[in-house]
């Protein structure tokens, strides 16, 4: 990975972390460390990902890892508003796991649609 890119995957402020199709997390960035300190945090990379996403949310993670797709959502906890984006990414073509950012975002924010 170019040195660039490692730098703002690290600094960016919303969680990123990156599993294998099996679930296993392989990377996780310092956002995703620090909000998971209580779980282990750096120690997560190598287990899966599926004991991080309790009842309908791992059911949801395990299909996910079966049927790679774009699943993008909205949460809200404690009155603070997250999107959660979670997409296949690809190594030399081929399927090789999950992506995951969840990132906090406005409760009300602007939405434009852009004409062509």
């Amino acid at each position: 990975m170019n040195d660039a890119l490692t730098v703002w995957v690290q600094s960016f402020p919303g969680m990123v972390s990156v599993c294998d199709p099996d679930g296993v997390i392989l990377a996780m960035n310092e956002a995703a460390i620090r909000a998971f300190e209580k779980r282990g945090g750096a120690k997560l990379i190598g287990q899966n990902a599926l004991d991080c996403h309790p009842g309908k949310s791992r059911e949801l993670f395990a299909e996910l890892l079966r049927n790679p797709r774009v699943n993008v959502y909205t949460t809200e906890k404690n009155g603070v508003h997250k999107i959660i984006y979670q997409c296949p990414w690809h190594r030399d073509g081929q399927y090789a796991g999950l992506l995951e950012i969840v990132a906090e975002i406005p409760s009300k924010m602007p939405h434009f649609v852009r004409q062509p």
